[in-house]
């Protein structure tokens, strides 16, 4: 039996907080190339995954990997139409797309966060550029 409809709108809004909350630390670390930050957000699993624009990696050690290789997001990073789609309590997938500057938003990022015992961290991410 489903929970009554009061609880799980309860249980949407709280999971929609918190993870709005940790997606706004990992935004904030990544521009500032935060990378202690931004590796424990991610589940420290050999099934995490990452699609970047022009690279992937499976498994916690090699995102943390690549994350130390790289110099981090251009300055001047924003945020457009994200959204928060609630699956459980337990999992919530995070969709932004974002740009640069003043230039108009020329990229996608979703991520799929799941709730651990240490608290929010992304399972799943993918970020994307359109073609040109």
């Amino acid at each position: 039996m489903p929970p009554p409809a009061d609880t799980a709108r309860d249980v949407e809004a709280g999971v929609r907080s918190e993870v709005g909350a940790v997606f706004g630390a990992y935004e904030r670390a990544l521009a500032r190339h935060d990378v202690a930050t931004l590796d424990a957000l991610f589940l420290d699993s050999p099934h995490t995954r990452r699609f970047g624009v022009a690279d992937e990696q499976q498994g916690a050690d090699a995102v943390r990997s690549w994350r130390r290789a790289e110099s981090g997001v251009p300055a001047g990073r924003w945020l457009d139409a994200t959204q928060i789609q609630v699956l459980s309590g337990d999992v919530a997938v995070v969709t932004t797309r974002f740009g640069y500057g003043s230039t108009p938003a020329s990229g996608r990022q979703t991520q799929v966060w799941v709730r651990t015992a240490t608290g929010w961290r992304i399972a799943s991410a993918h970020v994307s550029e359109p073609l040109r």
